[in-house]
């Protein structure tokens, strides 16, 4: 066939039938000889025609989902080509891809089903199709439309057909017509079915979404039905252990999931094992919530207790949560192997979107490397407390008997950590701590083996960086509870020493606990779980007692006590208010957690006069003050000087902007970051925003063209 160069060479076709597909086109080679594609131009009217002829192939009846999509404005492009676009859209057959066929191998049927757990999403539909085709709308002549076609027939890479009736071994009943269920429906039932919610309820929720985007048939109700079911069955079924050999089976684990791995490193005489997991969906939330924002590092968790202690980056999300966006499993803090993962993730969010970039990185152990974060994310490092607070709370808790020895060694410590900005000597009260409590002895003990040691590398490591609030510390310290929660409360306990036990608690229940939060949180359905998501943090729950239940001592602001807005007959008393070393007498700081009596007290403490200040503001004040004592012949000083202060100028300004402004549309649109403009991004579980109202007519009749697009394409034969 004779190559065509020019797209004005390529006749127009308008087939008569009122549905036509490929069949019905005459196709032209459009390009040059070492690259040409099979192209048709169309009226672009009726592109929906063509899709829905093409969906119903009588020997692979098929739907097309639209798998990336671009648009242009006109007037956009001062030069442009014949072929250049106005919009573009990728279709894609909805049998496809994930499971390619790699060899030539039959897929198994559903007589014997392999553990294949990556694949139980939706296993009737992912056969490795590799049907899809381009549809450009012209930018030249936006009433035409040029169809490219990659690949026409419905096969995987070995050349076999994958689906409809030519195919002898689809996957269970059904397979060849079930309807195409989309990531959000798919995700959503999976994260009910892990977190235990009862099917009767899993199965009505799965089939109003189903039927929403689908239609009330009967039959896809019940294809929906039996969907729900099996996905049950195949998620009991399913487990960590992929081979008796803990290594083994983690590499078998990591070669069916590679779309959930951002950096791997097996064992090696040289190389220590390293595995940094981030599902599609959490690299989403992290473009989404890390760009221009802080990311948090809850690290070496579980390294008395785990096979390879577990480190969690965080982002904080629209609530101020803490929302779990990558888990890096590995026993080396070597600068080398933590720069490793650190660079490719990201360059994996860069990949995305090449102008990510964060305001911030939060650290909670004052061992970790800090030049690495430096390299990769160039960006501040603050330091939060949470973690040394709690450990010492816990312990004085658990080894003082005593409630009021309790209160008086909590209030030292912290009087400890702020004397770092008075000049006193840290050696010389500690000397006084431990001659003044000798008598506890079990404390002591504890304090002198585990902290003494290194607690100038901890008090250094407080003073040098800025620190970060109690509602960012709170937010961290409520997923680590979370994690400890779903981890070390588990029947088999035995498995804490292999790794895909690990991975998999992390990648399935804890997985779908976030994303379920989140999804409720945006849909606004599951009031249940929303409820539970936005009460999840102390500081949340702080903001829901009002300022008349707490009453401050009035001699020396030694105490203050908080009425219990449960039980009105009972009260909380809160010792050394105002501090972040603050002793409340409740059950949930009695564990060593930040508890919502503390935060709200020192939230009343910031306005009242004769409190200290937050040890978030001391410090950022003490390094602002340490900056305008730069002297003027450093330059390299003057330079920190002057970037710290144009960065936290423009924050500045921009929160004044957004609460002084009347319309929050004009913010978003001076934001550096507009997201409606980003190439291949999607948001599996956050709905559409309502469309505004249409200004003139033209709009209206627009949208509902659009609609009526939309539903016939819903009512595929």
């Amino acid at each position: 066939m004779e190559i065509v160069e020019s797209i004005l060479d390529i006749p127009v076709q308008d087939p008569p039938e009122e549905e036509f597909s490929s069949a019905d086109l005459i196709w032209t080679k459009f390009g040059t000889a070492e690259h040409h594609d099979d192209v048709a131009l169309i009226p672009y009217a009726r592109v929906d025609e063509f899709i829905i002829g093409e969906c119903s192939n009588v020997e692979c009846p098929t739907r097309f989902h639209i798998e990336r999509g671009r648009k242009r404005s006109m007037g956009s492009l001062k030069e442009y080509k014949s072929d250049e676009y106005l919009e573009y859209r990728l279709y894609w057959c909805s049998f496809g891809p994930e499971n390619y066929g790699e060899g030539g191998g039959v897929l198994p049927s559903r007589r014997y089903r392999l553990n294949t757990r990556n694949r139980a999403a939706r296993p009737q539909s992912m056969r490795g199709c590799t049907c899809h085709f381009v549809v450009k709308r012209l930018y030249a002549r936006p009433a035409l439309a040029l169809i490219i076609f990659n690949e026409r027939r419905h096969i995987n890479k070995s050349g076999f057909v994958c689906h409809g009736p030519l195919d002898k071994d689809a996957i269970g009943p059904g397979a060849k017509k079930i309807p195409y269920i989309s990531n959000e429906i798919q995700q959503q039932t999976m994260s009910m079915i892990y977190l235990g919610i009862p099917e009767e309820n899993v199965l009505e929720k799965h089939i109003e979404y189903v039927q929403r985007y689908g239609g009330s048939d009967a039959t896809v109700s019940t294809l929906a039905s039996q969907y729900v079911r099996k996905l049950g069955m195949i998620i009991k079924r399913s487990t960590h252990e992929l081979d008796l050999d803990d290594q083994a089976s983690i590499r078998m684990w990591v070669e069916r999931n590679k779309k959930s791995i951002f950096f791997y490193q097996d064992t090696s005489e040289t190389d220590p094992f390293i595995l940094g997991i981030q599902t599609e969906w959490q690299l989403q939330q992290m473009v989404r919530f890390g760009h221009r924002s802080l990311i948090a590092a809850d690290s070496t968790f579980g390294i008395k207790r785990l096979k390879y202690p577990l480190c969690t980056l965080l982002v904080f999300d629209s609530r101020q949560h803490a929302l779990p966006v990558a888990w890096v499993i590995t026993r080396s803090v070597a600068k080398p192997d933590v720069a490793k993962w650190m660079k490719a993730l990201l360059d994996r969010a860069r990949s995305v979107d090449p102008g990510w970039k964060i305001n911030g990185f939060v650290i909670d152990d004052a061992a970790m490397e800090i030049d690495p974060i430096r390299d990769a994310f160039c960006c501040p490092i603050l330091f939060s407390i949470w973690r040394v607070r709690g450990s010492w709370l816990r312990n004085v808790v658990k080894k003082c008997s005593n409630i009021e020895v309790q209160r008086e060694i909590f209030k030292r410590l912290g009087e400890i950590v702020y004397s770092i900005w008075g000049g006193l000597d840290t050696s010389v009260a500690l000397e006084e701590l431990i001659l003044d409590f000798v008598d506890q002895s079990a404390f002591m003990e504890y304090f002198k083996c585990t902290w003494v040691p290194k607690i100038e590398m901890w008090l250094s490591t407080i003073k040098t960086f800025p620190l970060a609030s109690q509602e960012a510390s709170g937010a961290i310290e409520a997923y680590h509870v979370k994690l400890k929660t779903k981890l070390f409360d588990d029947s088999h306990l035995g498995a804490l020493q292999r790794v895909d036990w690990l991975v998999h608690k992390l990648t399935t229940e804890l997985h779908s606990a976030y994303w379920l939060d989140r999804y409720a949180d945006e849909s606004d359905s599951f009031q249940h779980v929303k409820e539970e998501y936005i009460a999840s943090t102390s500081w949340h729950r702080a903001l829901q007692i009002p300022d008349s239940a707490v009453t401050l001592d009035d001699k020396g602001h030694l105490f203050a006590k908080v009425a219990s807005q449960k039980d009105s007959s009972r009260t909380h008393l809160v010792w050394n208010p105002g501090s972040d070393f603050a002793f409340c007498d409740c059950a949930w700081s009695m564990q060593g957690n930040f508890c919502k009596h503390v935060i709200k007290v020192n939230m009343i403490c910031e306005n009242a006069k004769g409190c200290r200040p937050s040890m978030s503001f001391w410090s950022f004040r003490e390094i602002l003050i340490d900056l305008c004592k730069k002297p003027m012949d450093d330059s390299i000083g003057l330079d920190e000087s002057v970037a710290w202060t144009h960065q936290m100028l423009d924050q500045i300004k921009q929160l004044v902007e957004l609460n002084s402004s009347n319309d929050i549309g004009i913010v978003v649109n001076n934001m550096p970051l507009k997201w409606i403009s980003k190439k291949g991004r999607t948001f599996v579980g956050i709905p559409a925003s309502l469309p505004a109202l249409p200004s003139d007519s033209k709009t209206i009749t627009k949208n509902v063209q659009k609609s009526r697009k939309r539903k016939r394409l819903s009512r595929l034969r």
